[in-house]
């Protein structure tokens, strides 16, 4: 199993130990997406900065569209038509945080 990965919030007023491990994730700016497999190591990584991603399980066909799309392991995506609901607040009531199969319909509003 495969988890998109994608930055929602900017780097200001960061803590220096949570700006490290967005770096590790390749997750330098905001709306960038990595695709990252299901281990313990980066699902650590993932609830440490949980409060400026969202992420979750991606399906097959928008593996492949991001990948035909992208150029590396970085995508660079738009910011999701018809907007998000809070950058403050954790899924359901907001963006943050982790979503499940409904990061499938956030990523086909960013292609």
């Amino acid at each position: 199993m495969t988890f998109a990965v994608v930055r929602l919030r900017g780097s200001v007023n960061v803590n220096k130990r949570l700006l490290d491990t967005l770096t590790m994730l390749n997750l330098k700016r905001v709306n960038h997406c990595v695709l990252v497999p299901d281990n313990p190591s980066y699902k650590g990584m993932l609830k440490k900065v949980e409060s400026f991603i969202t992420w979750g399980e991606v399906s097959k066909e928008i593996e492949q569209t991001l990948k035909k799309k992208g150029e590396g392991p970085i995508f660079r995506l738009t910011p999701p038509s018809h907007g998000l609901k809070s950058t403050k607040v954790h899924f359901p009531k907001g963006d943050l945080g982790y979503r499940g199969k409904a990061i499938n319909d956030l990523l086909r509003r960013m292609v």
